[in-house]
């Protein structure tokens, strides 16, 4: 007998299979349901696709047409452009302004407007000297003109060359004569008969119109984010190049280099930064720590010491500092101006500092010693904008020149303070001021969006005596917008300007024709310098936070 109770096992009852199979129902029911799910998300996914897909592919159809339109509206723009180009062409060459077409000088006294002209011996001056490192200029014009023509006024050095300037009055205009004004005690008017009038009214297309495709290769050059067009109908005689591009955090205000062109200032929001022009390299940041950095405190001008020890700065707090460069800290602060101070600049021998300022004056500095000698102020009484602008020193110390809102340029006396000049003939403000290097023409550049080319009164007894022998010899017209900034090469052979069409021309002072038109920045220009160093070079400031070095050389042969 066996020691455990054992029962057989006998097959499940019918209610636990049913239990069972209940349950495999229910996992199969559950199942099915998720599948119906996914697969309703799936179709609603499906079409969401072919949704987008017929959008994109409308969309992409009307991009289509849309290229389709602007290369028809693109052609018929071209065409309407070529059209009236043609038109102003003809117009230019047949004017219908009651005028007579410009003729080329002759042997008569009177030129092309009408004025008489001087003696030879009005126009006779020393040429600067041409430096042999420095590209030379372009030969004198040439034709068939006898000895007795109207002599080509001589050379400028610093000024700011626009394109083929025709004549700078309507045709309705009075001559120069009637338009001077005789404001002021001791000054003379500008009196026709002080120089010719150089009219260039048929000259050449301006460069800002042409189109570069259409301009042959011998005569553009390209960098990766910059090109420049020469003249197609001028003799090549530079070429032009790119060497250092330094970024900012703000706009560049203005650019000067040091008297040997061995470094460059840049004015910019709070600080000036200076630059080794060989290497590029930063070698100064001067800022007043004390003015506070909570807002905008622009550097608008800026002018190297002639020994480049010193640097001196303006500002928008109405103050000039000079700096000691090499300890980066301030020697001195000249005050006195009641407005922003817009230009600066050094005299060759280091004795004084001149200061422009919108609160009308112009101010001679003894700079060493902290005193102002002379405040030259504007005191017309029928003019209201009278803020002066831009001022330069001729190069050898005795004339101050400053343009200012009224649309004057004048000129006094470094000396005595007296004022000597006054300049008119600029449709809007001047902005730009700048000596040739013979001391005895002047170069403005205005908003009217022309240079103008003034030569000044060089009797035997000197500007204390014979004045009233300037007039305008030269009218640069070119650029598409105003003229912010001047300079001229050290040797005079070529003018530089730049504009808020964000393009630099170079300019022939003799003829008013451009070498070449530079587009470098992306916005307006606001500064030009060109380098007194050996070095042929150039300098641009521009509202896109750049300021560049350029180089210029005589082109080789080929």
């Amino acid at each position: 007998m066996s020691v455990y109770n054992h029962r057989p096992m006998g097959p499940p009852t019918s209610s636990r299979l049913i239990e069972l199979l209940d349950a495999v129902k229910g996992e199969y029911d559950q199942l099915a349901q998720e599948v119906i799910v996914c697969k309703s998300q799936r179709d609603e996914y499906e079409h969401k696709m072919n949704s987008q897909i017929q959008e994109m592919n409308l969309f992409q159809q009307n991009l289509i047409d849309l290229e389709r339109t602007q290369q028809i509206i693109k052609k018929q723009y071209e065409e309407e452009i070529a059209r009236l180009r043609q038109q102003l062409d003809q117009q230019v060459q047949h004017p219908q302004h009651g005028g007579v077409p410009p003729q080329p000088p002759t042997s008569s006294a009177y030129g092309p407007t009408g004025y008489q002209q001087p003696q030879p011996s009005l126009m006779e001056s020393k040429p600067p000297v041409h430096h042999p490192s420095y590209p030379p200029g372009p030969p004198p014009p040439t034709g068939s003109h006898p000895p007795s023509s109207v002599p080509v006024p001589p050379h400028p050095s610093t000024g700011t060359p626009y394109m083929n300037g025709g004549s700078p009055l309507p045709s309705n205009a009075p001559p120069p004569s009637q338009l001077a004004s005789t404001r002021g005690t001791g000054v003379n008017p500008v009196k026709p008969g002080a120089g010719p009038l150089i009219n260039n009214a048929s000259a050449s297309e301006a460069l800002g119109d042409m189109n570069p495709e259409n301009v042959p290769a011998n005569m553009k050059v390209e960098g990766q984010d910059w090109f420049a067009l020469f003249n197609p109908k001028a003799t090549r005689y530079l070429k032009v190049d790119l060497l250092h591009t330094f970024e900012h955090g703000s706009v560049v205000c203005c650019v000067k280099f040091s008297a040997d062109g061995r470094f460059l200032a840049a004015g910019c929001n709070q600080a000036t930064y200076i630059y080794d022009t060989l290497t590029s390299t930063r070698v100064a940041v001067l800022q007043d720590e004390n003015a506070g950095r909570d807002g905008d405190l622009y550097i608008r001008s800026v002018s190297f010491s002639p020994d480049g020890k010193f640097l001196a700065t303006g500002a928008e707090d109405k103050q000039i500092r000079i700096w000691d460069i090499a300890k980066k800290r301030i020697r001195g602060i000249l005050s006195g101006h009641e407005q922003d101070i817009y230009s600066l600049e050094f005299s060759r021998d280091g004795r004084i500092l001149v200061s422009g300022s919108g609160d009308r004056t112009a101010r001679i500095w003894d700079w060493q010693n902290i005193r102002c000698l002379h405040e030259l102020r504007i005191n017309d009484v029928d003019q209201q904008d009278l803020g002066v602008t831009s001022v330069a020193i001729s190069p050898d110390s005795r004339l101050v020149a400053a343009g200012s809102l009224d649309k004057i340029v004048r000129v006094w006396d470094a000396v005595t303070g007296q004022l000597l000049e006054r300049l008119e003939g600029h449709k809007d403000s001047v902005y730009s001021v700048a000596f040739m290097p013979d001391g005895k023409t002047l170069v403005s550049g205005s908003l009217d969006k022309t240079l103008r080319m003034w030569q000044l009164g060089t009797g035997e007894r000197g500007y204390g005596g014979e004045r009233g022998k300037s007039a305008c010899i030269q009218v640069f017209t070119g650029h598409k917008d105003f003229v912010l900034s001047v300079a001229t090469t050290p040797d005079g052979n070529w003018i530089v300007s730049g504009s808020k069409d964000r393009g630099v021309q170079f300019w022939d002072p003799r003829t008013g024709q451009t070498q070449f038109m530079l587009q470098g920045h992306k916005n307006s220009v606001i500064s030009v310098a060109t380098s007194p160093g050996h070095k042929p070079m150039f300098a641009t400031g521009s509202g896109d936070n750049r300021a560049r070095i350029w180089s210029y050389e005589p082109l080789g042969p080929n």
